[in-house]
């Protein structure tokens, strides 16, 4: 967006922060200061604006710009390690409930994106949406087959809206990242382009519908969370076709209440799927607020919970996902030393950080918590206040975890809302060490060393040459001239770590060789126990290299 088209955005952006009082905001991006002398031109104070906390006002005037920044609050909520509590708890209020478009219009987008008449397509179509937020609303609907289903639809020209949308919101990131005094903490830029990321997700209904269909793969059972089923022939990128579900928000406890479903056994199953989506399956709901989390209502006994809504979900990287795993078990059993030895390890602060300081840190957030009773303590805070006291030793978190984080917190929000007593870490605790068990046993090793064998067959007569390069780059490394002693340490430390690694990758797949020609030459009896051995002793000297 060219600097003249901007600035009418700008200028009607800083009115509404004028007119609800966010004077600081103003005053943190100078360009602004002149137009506080302009206030009683560009916008009227709002009523009752000057009594209500800065959260609340920032809260109500990104309402008052529109469904784009509204988005923008909600993910600016999830960035607690940058903004304050009180404001973060206010954006996480945030609804994005707007007026409907016209049933006609949505009958038109449905005819366009399907190639057909609604009448084929459906038996019934009800014009009338039973929600509408700021991407796309909801139609009930009827197949020929008397299915009921709702259809969602994408609102007419959203795109070019959301377009113009961001490159103002770009434009103004680019003033604050310029401008605002504490740019490098909150990091607009980021912010924006986290927002951008989220609302080009959600405009693909056909990505949501996908990720639907995964979620209900991974919890087929529906016995603790039940996900609608995707109906292919009647979906697009801009229409989606679910199976209509039935309950309530998983925050209307006078409901949930009345039908006398248990809270309790509820609330730990919330807490157990949620594990079980990240560390199983890693493949969570990363917008789980109550709106989007049901209750059945017709399962008293053995509650479970629907899941609505999946324009947002997440994932981790493999090595980050057992990294987090491993600093949740240290985390249950306050092994501090553990958990600043793992941030290390992990790669997410620096090799150069004095692990006692770090451990000294943690131990500080930590202990407080755990003088209280178990059922009182919030992990969801715990974790959320390492995060911050880890950035003073430069943590650097991919966004994932800043999802995973936002997760977290409304989980357990939504369990302690259904169980106020809850102990999440007796609940969470003996759940991930289970998967943990499961997950790295022997025998799923041994699965994941059969389905890749052929790729490493097939790559070993590579092997050598590999070995010889790799060599020459370390040798090749040892002889720069440093400056730094210290860094000289560090490099010879880390060459030898390298030369070690490579020597047992090399004698790990030579055993491998070994042990995969003596099983299929065959031969006396004992000649499977020796290819038994020889894949043990390889596995063993793969796990020994991995871990130099």
């Amino acid at each position: 967006m060219t600097p003249l088209k901007v600035v009418p955005g700008v200028l009607r952006v800083a009115s509404v922060l004028l007119a609800w009082r966010l004077d600081e905001l103003v005053d943190a991006a100078h360009l602004y200061r002149p137009l506080k002398l302009l206030r009683p031109l560009l916008a009227r104070p709002r009523p009752g604006a000057r009594e209500l906390p800065r959260g609340a006002r920032l809260r109500m005037a990104l309402t008052e710009l529109g469904p784009i920044f509204v988005k923008a609050g909600q993910v600016l909520s999830t960035r607690r390690d940058l903004i304050p509590a009180d404001i973060a708890d206010e954006l996480a209020e945030l609804q994005d409930q707007v007026p409907p478009f016209s049933g006609a219009e949505a009958r038109a987008m449905v005819e366009h994106e399907l190639k057909a008449k609604i009448g084929r397509l459906y038996a019934r179509f009800d014009e009338t949406p039973l929600a509408s937020a700021s991407i796309a609303q909801v139609h009930a609907a009827t197949l020929h087959d008397g299915d009921e289903v709702v259809v969602k639809v994408l609102r007419p020209g959203i795109e070019s809206r959301i377009a113009r949308d961001v490159a103002l919101m770009r434009s103004l990131g680019e003033l604050a990242q310029r401008w605002h005094p504490n740019a490098d903490k909150i990091r607009p830029l980021d912010v924006v382009a986290e927002v951008e990321k989220m609302l080009a997700n959600e405009l693909d209904l056909q990505r949501e519908g996908a990720s639907a269909s995964l979620l209900k793969r991974n919890f087929e059972s529906g016995v603790d969370l039940y996900v609608p089923a995707v109906y292919w022939d009647f979906t697009a990128e801009r229409v989606l076709t679910l199976e209509r579900v039935h309950g309530v928000s998983a925050d209307d406890v006078a409901a949930i209440d009345a039908a006398g479903v248990d809270r309790k056994a509820l609330a730990a199953k919330g807490v157990r799927v949620f594990y079980e989506q990240v560390f199983r399956d890693n493949f969570f709901h990363a917008d789980a607020h109550p709106g989007n989390i049901w209750v059945d209502l017709e399962r008293r006994g053995d509650p479970r919970f629907v899941a609505l809504d999946f324009g947002i979900m997440g994932s981790l990287p493999e090595a980050d996902q057992y990294w987090l795993a491993q600093n949740f078990i240290a985390l249950f059993e306050r092994d501090y030393a553990r958990i600043a030895q793992l941030h290390v390890a992990a790669g997410w602060m620096p090799a150069t950080v004095r692990l006692d300081e770090l451990e000294a840190a943690i131990r500080t957030v930590c202990e407080p918590y755990f003088t209280r009773p178990l059922s009182q303590i919030s992990l969801a805070e715990v974790v959320v206040k390492l995060f911050q006291t880890a950035r003073r030793f430069e943590l650097t978190l991919q966004p994932q975890l800043i999802l995973l984080q936002k997760t977290l917190l409304n989980i357990e929000g939504v369990g302690r809302m259904l169980d106020p007593d809850i102990d999440i870490w007796a609940v969470a605790h003996p759940v991930l060490k289970r998967i943990l068990r499961e997950r790295y046993s022997a025998r799923r090793t041994l699965r994941a060393v059969r389905q890749r064998l052929p790729e490493w067959l097939h790559a070993a007569p590579q092997l050598p040459e590999l070995v010889r390069d790799a060599l020459r780059q370390v040798a090749s490394g040892e002889r720069q001239q440093l400056a730094d002693p210290a860094e000289l340490v560090l490099r010879a430390d880390l060459a030898l770590r390298r030369r070690r690694a490579l020597l047992g990758g090399l004698f790990g797949m030579a055993l491998l060789g070994c042990a995969t020609l003596l099983w299929i030459a065959g031969g006396p009896d004992g000649s499977d126990w020796v290819a038994l051995g020889c894949l043990a002793a390889s596995l063993i000297a793969f796990i020994a290299s991995a871990r130099r």
